[in-house]
């Protein structure tokens, strides 16, 4: 019987990852495919703040938002890109991190960048998800 869960695995001959992802997910096959636009901090009124921290909180909302739209749950999230412009307080974004997810961490790459879509944006975080 073929296995329908989307596992997730950090090969013991590899290093360990250097933050809460894994090096490799698998989809099974026939899953579906959901893709998101980057999702960014801005707030329900349309604004920015101009905080780091407080728009990687809009962000995180914006993301789980954009998931439940489509019934997804996070353990449906197999792959994240991470887009920001100035440095990242990684204790405050795995804080928001680990209230989305539980310790079965996605695939994961993140980029410092000179720009954003508006000069406003600070950060940007585009969700892959599966479903079975």
């Amino acid at each position: 019987m073929e296995n329908n869960k989307i596992t997730r695995k950090n090969p013991d001959n590899m290093p360990a990852p250097v933050g809460n992802y894994s090096h490799i997910t698998k989809i099974p096959r026939g899953a579906e495919l959901f893709v998101t636009s980057g999702q960014v901090g801005v707030d329900q009124n349309g604004q920015f703040p101009e905080k780091m921290n407080e728009q990687i909180e809009h962000t995180f909302s914006n993301i789980k938002k954009v998931l439940a739209a489509e019934g997804l749950r996070p353990e449906h999230i197999i792959k994240v890109n991470i887009w920001a412009v100035e440095p990242i307080d990684w204790n405050f974004l795995y804080s928001e991190w680990e209230q989305l997810l539980s310790n079965e961490y996605p695939a994961m790459t993140v980029a410092y960048i000179t720009a954003l879509g508006l000069p406003e944006i600070k950060i940007e975080i585009e969700i892959w998800a599966a479903k079975a």
